[in-house]
């Protein structure tokens, strides 16, 4: 059926830093764990340096383009 092994690679990636990076406590409902979803991926896009990219944020990365 032509499965890649890996095609999953960057949905636990970021699943694994939501966990062990963001999402420190329980959310009480849906809402707040969206909210706290949300938050999380606007941190790591534009606020968190990475040092694959140089020490420059994806934003950044993006907008250089």
């Amino acid at each position: 059926d032509g499965y890649d092994c890996y095609q999953n690679a960057l949905a636990e990636r970021v699943n694994g830093i939501l966990k062990t990076e963001f999402l420190l406590h329980r959310p009480k409902d849906l809402a707040e764990a969206r909210r706290m979803v949300d938050e999380s991926v606007d941190i790591y896009n534009r606020k968190r340096p990475h040092q694959t990219l140089k020490y420059k944020t994806p934003d950044a990365v993006h907008r250089a383009f």
